[in-house]
């Protein structure tokens, strides 16, 4: 077994299934000690269990990762069962369609909520803990393409993603002195339990995708790994986009 995350400590949120989960269980399975949120406190257990069984250390906690109860708790929880923080992953977030005409506020504040206002306050209770070690750390925003191109009624969406991207860059010179380093990931269409429920989606997006093919949750995995590995230690303040080439010609799905 890869060992690269040796004696690390994560919190990873919105990890149950997806993208998240799969972040989980290469970190677990490279020697990291995890703490696997999700607002479904039944699909964090089952999800820490399944990593459980591979060999990896696993404790789930669920909760909204909105919440900032429920955000401190997780960085505390790191501490009182491993003894440090290393790594944060603000991967939990809310995709909403709609017409820009008919958004209505509730559908804007709820967005806003988990996308931008838990990811920021992750990656603040996170800094200041590691912070307080003094010994650096990782910390990873999830954005999307949608950040970069237009996508019809995912304006809102695609605003709070870009604004996690803008948020990388304007900490960096607020972390860099303590040796955090902080990033984002800008996944394109990808392979999950739930887009794969969607007609069609797999098809549509292996012909205008340069590559031929969608990425699959194990492609933005190991994107998300390198940036926090130690192998990474100069990059910060950056976004790294996987999708098979897709925002360098951008065709619109149908």
């Amino acid at each position: 077994m890869n060992q690269n995350f040796h004696n690390k400590t994560a919190i990873i949120t919105g990890a149950g299934i997806g993208i998240g989960f799969e972040i989980a269980k290469q970190l677990a399975l490279q020697g990291a000690s995890v703490i696997l949120n999700d607002l479904d406190t039944t699909l964090a257990e089952k999800a820490a269990q399944a990593i459980s069984a591979l060999g990896g250390q696993v404790r789930p906690i669920g909760g909204d990762a909105s919440d900032m109860g429920v955000l401190q708790n997780l960085v505390d929880e790191a501490v009182s069962q491993f003894g440090h923080l290393d790594i944060a992953v603000a991967n939990a977030g809310i995709t909403t369609y709609g017409d820009f005409f008919e958004y209505s506020l509730a559908q804007f504040q709820q967005l806003m909520a988990v996308n931008l206002q838990g990811s920021f306050f992750l990656a603040q209770f996170a800094a200041r803990q590691l912070k307080k070690q003094g010994k650096g750390g990782r910390i990873l925003f999830m954005s999307s393409v949608t950040g970069h191109q237009s996508h019809r009624h995912l304006a809102t969406y695609g605003m709070t993603k870009a604004g996690l991207e803008q948020l990388a860059r304007g900490l960096v010179l607020e972390l860099a002195p303590y040796g955090i380093t902080m990033n984002a990931i800008a996944p394109g269409a990808t392979l999950t339990e739930r887009t794969l429920h969607d007609s069609g989606y797999n098809e549509i997006w292996q012909k205008i995708t340069p590559t031929g093919r969608a990425a699959t949750v194990e492609d933005i995995a190991h994107a998300a790994l390198f940036l926090l590995s130690p192998e990474a230690g100069h990059i910060t303040g950056q976004t790294l986009v996987v999708d098979g080439g897709w925002t360098a010609v951008s065709p619109q799905p149908s």
